[in-house]
């Protein structure tokens, strides 16, 4: 119990202290309130100014936002707080020494942007934010003084929506890949929670077995570094860490009983197919699956002799979409942590299922973009699709 209640406590999950606002809390926060500057941002702003200058200026709506370089890439922080703000008008970003704009008010945002950072760069960002607005102003009053010609325009159109369609498919790749990770992680809890269990009731039972002890405190310690594997993981595919620890955990507790019931080590062999915290499979057996082929696959002494006698095996299920199947039968973003229990098995082979894909080992009818569709629109509903012609992009560096 003493160290059993410690790798359990690890599985906690604790909120990081002092967490910097969001990209979707500072949207929020524009939504009430036209300047926001972040307390760790590296450009000293004066937003009370800038405040007033939005306030007196007859521009439209203009929002600005002053960050850290640790809210990430400038342009693409402009596009989250558009898309997150989801109103018209004219916006503004620092992201620690660099100045974007864009808007769907007025023309050449961007333009307007490059021009207040060479005027007024060397002075810091409040002074460049102030003649920024006093140009949106400008050209809010006056559209016709922007650029003549529009040869420009049908290739900075081509471009930004180049632009906007690699983003958002980024932005839903990532909100995808989150999704699926919290999925994978559940069935991984699970089995993090039953090999703990089995540490804990085999704890005493070692003790004065110098082997058993042994074996007990290596499964002790690949339970830590499947626990520490499970916090680090970011995608599915990095789950198959946290299997292999948990499997290695697994086999050390089979070589602790050995040793207990005086036997020696059993052969390191893969662990069992239907279930694989049935712990080492002891042989082969025919199996056949539900309107498939027979094929051999390893097998722990029970389940072996249960398909042999032609019952059903103890076969792991999962809760996926709402309903239970067995663990061979979920969609693809499995494979990586089930595969990290039986690497290689059944590769390339279709299994076949119920459940419209093939099983994670099998192929099946999931493409490149997991979840399919095409892309068509976004997440608003208009105006900010084309920016005018390139005001993406726009603006500068502070400081030279």
């Amino acid at each position: 119990m003493r160290r059993l209640a410690v790798l359990v406590a690890a599985l906690a999950f604790a909120p990081a202290a002092h967490a910097a606002p969001t990209l979707e809390q500072v949207a929020q926060k524009l939504q009430t309130d036209a300047v926001y500057v972040a307390p760790d941002a590296q450009e000293q702003v004066d937003a009370a100014r800038v405040r007033r200058e939005i306030d007196n200026a007859n521009a439209g709506s203009i929002y600005v936002a002053v960050l850290p370089d640790s809210a990430g890439d400038p342009t693409e922080v402009l596009r989250t707080l558009i898309d997150d703000v989801h109103r018209d008008g004219t916006y503004a970003v620092v992201v620690g020494r660099h100045f974007r704009a864009g808007s769907d008010t007025v023309s050449g945002a961007a333009d307007l942007a490059t021009q207040a950072i060479d005027a007024h760069g060397s002075e810091g960002a409040t002074a460049t934010l102030v003649d920024f607005v006093d140009r949106v102003a400008d050209r809010h009053a006056h559209p016709d003084n922007g650029a003549s010609g529009a040869g420009w325009v049908l290739p900075a159109l081509l471009i930004a929506g180049l632009a906007f369609f690699l983003i958002y498919r980024s932005r839903r790749r990532t909100r995808q890949n989150q999704a699926e990770l919290t999925d994978v992680k559940q069935v991984a809890h699970e089995d993090l929670i039953a090999l703990a269990g089995d540490v804990q009731r085999l704890e005493t039972r070692v003790q004065g077995n110098g082997a058993a002890q042994a074996a007990y405190d290596r499964a002790i310690q690949s339970y830590g570094d499947a626990s520490q594997a499970f916090d680090r993981a970011r995608t599915p595919k990095e789950m198959s860490t946290v299997a292999q620890a948990l499997e290695d955990g697994r086999y050390q507790m089979a070589v602790a009983e050995a040793a207990l019931e005086g036997k020696p080590a059993p052969p390191r062999r893969d662990p069992c197919f239907f279930d694989p915290r049935h712990g080492p499979s002891s042989r082969d057996v025919l199996w056949t699956p539900p309107g498939g082929t027979p094929r051999k696959v390893p097998a722990c002494e029970a389940d072996a002799q249960r398909v042999e006698r032609g019952l059903e095996p103890q076969t792991r299920e999962i809760m996926y979409g709402g309903q239970m199947m067995p663990y061979y039968y979920a969609p693809p973003m499995f494979g990586g942590y089930f595969g990290g229990f039986l690497p290689g098995l059944l590769l390339g082979e279709m299994l076949g299922g119920p459940f419209g894909w093939g099983g994670w080992y099998g192929g099946g009818g999931f493409g490149g973009d997991a979840g399919g569709g095409s892309f068509g629109g976004g997440d608003f509903s208009g105006g900010f699709g084309d920016f005018g012609g390139g005001d993406f992009g726009g603006g500068g560096d502070f400081g030279g």
